[in-house]
């Protein structure tokens, strides 16, 4: 499209022709009928774009779309801009309602869970085989890339501290740091994104398939609720998982720092440990934990409703999994900040 100047015609928002055509009108006395513009721009034709009538214009009021040679495909033009931005509007402003809905029934769902999960084992009706064998499927796409993840980690703590406390002679204080640092927040956020990506990906696109191939409905037909059948024992079996993620993530963590900071910096084990125990606290793993058991429970939550709520197919299902991820990493992160805020607001950093 050519700027809009003197010599060049041009479209804009009213799908009325401007500049040359209008000029064109001017010095012709034709009024209503087809015009025609050849120059070194280019060709204009006005049979050949739709032009706004209304009395928006000059130009709109005394140019007239020859209907006779303007094809049909052209005449729809506007119709068509006109409903797919309707549409588009209506699928903006529907977007605060179908968000409501959806956190609406999450919350219902969460409920469900906790509530048959409390009965369930008090009254010795869950079920532990679907437990255990959904506690150590996830285990298993979750343990290693824990390590792989906590080893890098606690190296990368180790690296930037000990180039920092070494300026200024204090390199005793890399266990510290390095306690802080993968005590507080490298293991419980390590623990949770894992689960959050590894564990929701599992079980959302385990429920989705359910869901397209009408399994869900089957079980419901059946009198068999799917929350308590199938949702409950993944919950448990999250939060069976967390401490044990926690513990790998700590344990090498830790171990790299431990590592890093006495083979390549020249830090004594002895000055490394002293430093650890003297900033680590026990209320810090309780914390961790308790961070842990949180991020599971959203991570059980979003997953399946994510995934019974799965439709279109193959499609449907692969959405489903890729908005649970996307919905656990950024719940994941915004939790741990709300919750180490309360963390440091009650429970100050200080010297064991």
């Amino acid at each position: 499209m050519l700027p809009p100047t003197d010599s060049a015609g041009v479209l804009f928002g009213g799908w009325i022709l401007t500049r040359r055509i209008e000029q064109e009108l001017d010095e012709s006395t034709q009024v209503g009928g087809r015009v025609c513009v050849s120059d070194d721009e280019g060709v204009w034709d006005s049979s050949a774009f739709p032009v706004n009538s209304d009395d928006g214009g000059e130009a709109g009021r005394r140019c007239v779309v020859d209907d006779k040679t303007q094809r049909d495909g052209v005449r729809a033009i506007p119709a068509r801009a006109v409903a797919a931005g309707t549409k588009a509007a209506s699928k903006v402003v529907s977007i605060p309602t179908r968000s409501a809905g959806t956190a609406g029934r999450a919350a219902i769902l969460a409920a469900s869970v906790f509530r048959y999960a409390v009965i369930d084992t008090l009254t010795l009706r869950l079920a532990f085989g679907e437990l255990i064998v959904q506690a150590w499927s996830l285990l298993k796409v979750t343990a290693l890339p824990a390590v792989l993840m906590a080893i890098p980690f606690g190296a990368m703590v180790a690296v930037q501290i000990s180039g920092l406390v070494n300026e200024v002679g204090a390199n005793s204080l890399v266990g510290s740091v390095t306690g802080v640092a993968v005590l507080r927040q490298g293991a419980p956020v390590t623990a949770g994104l894992l689960m959050g990506g590894a564990a929701a990906a599992a079980i959302a696109s385990d429920f989705g398939a359910r869901a397209i191939r009408e399994e869900l409905d089957a079980l419901r037909a059946l009198g068999i609720d799917p929350v308590r059948r199938l949702v409950v024992p993944r919950l448990l079996a999250l939060l069976l998982i967390t401490p044990i993620l926690v513990v790998i993530v700590i344990a090498m963590g830790v171990g790299a720092a431990f590592l890093i900071a006495t083979l390549v910096n020249d830090v004594t084990p002895g000055s490394f440990w002293l430093s650890f125990g003297s900033f680590a606290k026990l209320i810090d793993l309780w914390f961790t934990m308790g961070k842990g058991f949180l991020f599971a429970a959203i991570v059980a939550v979003i997953s399946a409703q994510r995934g019974m709520e799965a439709k279109g197919g193959p499609r449907g299902v692969a959405d489903a999994v890729n908005a649970s991820v996307v919905l656990n990493v950024i719940f994941i992160i915004v939790v741990n900040l709300a919750v180490t805020q309360l963390q440091t607001m009650f429970f100050p950093m200080a010297v064991a």
